[in-house]
């Protein structure tokens, strides 16, 4: 088996998908059976193709259904968490604009009725 390509794997659908991936699950179990019981150098090798296949097919998919997510959610007003920026913990926390410069309402109050006094300066 030949090593597979992204773009060929996009054209297929989900079941396809599913299916070869099955293929290939069992086939890396195969040569990890081989690998245990003292196979062939050449089968040995294959290992690390089929691993690289079976992370291709798992990323494809996972791309599909992130697109279909993103198609559903279109035009709502909140997005998904599974397609939301992650970002860190602290930024998604931390106040908006709006919220960090809002006052208190007793800090609010004194500074309406206790402006900030003006001096004038002779000369």
């Amino acid at each position: 088996m030949v090593k597979v390509k992204a773009y060929e794997l996009r054209k297929k659908d989900q079941e396809a998908l599913k299916k070869q991936l099955e293929e290939l699950k069992t086939e890396l179990s195969h040569l990890k059976v081989a690998k245990v019981a003292g196979g062939a150098p050449s089968k040995l090798s294959k290992i690390k193709v089929f691993r690289k296949d079976v992370a291709k097919v798992l990323t494809i998919i996972h791309e599909k259904k992130r697109d279909q997510i993103k198609a559903d959610s279109k035009g709502k007003k909140y997005l998904p968490y599974d397609i939301r920026h992650k970002l860190t913990r602290a930024i998604r926390l931390r106040l908006t604009k709006e919220q960090a410069k809002k006052l208190p309402l007793r800090i609010l109050k004194k500074k309406l009725n206790f402006p900030k006094r003006k001096f004038a300066v002779a000369n």
